[in-house]
């Protein structure tokens, strides 16, 4: 009679309750730490980062400069004076007369701060010509009227009586009066420009 074998397989040995559970929370617990080492990290950063800015912040803000700060640049400022000049047709070209004459006036202004500015005739060169510029200049309340120039002084001399509030200085003229004055022409013209202008301008303010 043959004797039979049972095999029996051998197994691991299961783990028991206990021992999964604390598996289970080492891993969890492993997982906690790396979380809490990543926020850690970020606040840490963070942290530097705002303390970096403080710093920068207050010595921007309690460091001082010695020097003395630069002024504001201001634009120029006018009296309210009007000078006007009336010229031939060319104008204030250079080594014109009325370019000596504008130079005078750029001087006056420089000193008294009146306000320059200046007017040519153009088309027919006459007296009759001249008188609608020279009504134009005084319709833009012009306060001091310049004119340079046989046909521009001529209608300067003609319509002073009727404009007794505008003085006129007349490069040229022959004919002084209450509210007119003359300048040479020639040497010294630029200076004596300025000279009337000045003058004019100081009795008004």
């Amino acid at each position: 009679m043959a004797k039979q074998v049972r095999q029996v397989s051998r197994t691991q040995p299961a783990q028991s309750g206990s021992e999964g559970r604390a598996s289970a929370l080492g891993r969890a617990v492993a997982g906690r730490l790396r979380d809490l080492s990543g926020r850690t990290i970020a606040l840490t950063a963070g942290a530097l980062a705002v303390s970096a800015a403080l710093v920068v912040t207050a010595v921007l803000l309690f460091s001082h400069d010695d020097r003395p700060p630069i002024p504001a640049t201001r634009a120029r400022a006018y009296t309210d004076v009007d000078a006007c000049l009336l010229t031939g047709e060319q104008g204030i070209t250079a080594g014109t007369t009325a370019a000596a004459v504008w130079q005078g006036m750029q001087d006056a202004s420089l000193k008294t701060h009146a306000r320059v500015s200046y007017a040519p005739v153009t088309g027919e060169q006459s007296t009759g010509n001249a008188r609608p510029f020279l009504n134009g200049l005084l319709q833009r309340s012009c306060d001091v009227v310049l004119a340079v120039g046989g046909p521009e002084v001529a209608a300067a001399q003609e319509t002073a009586a009727r404009n007794k509030k505008v003085d006129f200085v007349l490069v040229g003229g022959t004919r002084a009066g209450a509210n007119v004055s003359t300048v040479s022409t020639g040497d010294g013209l630029r200076a004596g420009v300025a000279q009337a202008v000045e003058k004019v301008v100081d009795a008004r303010d």
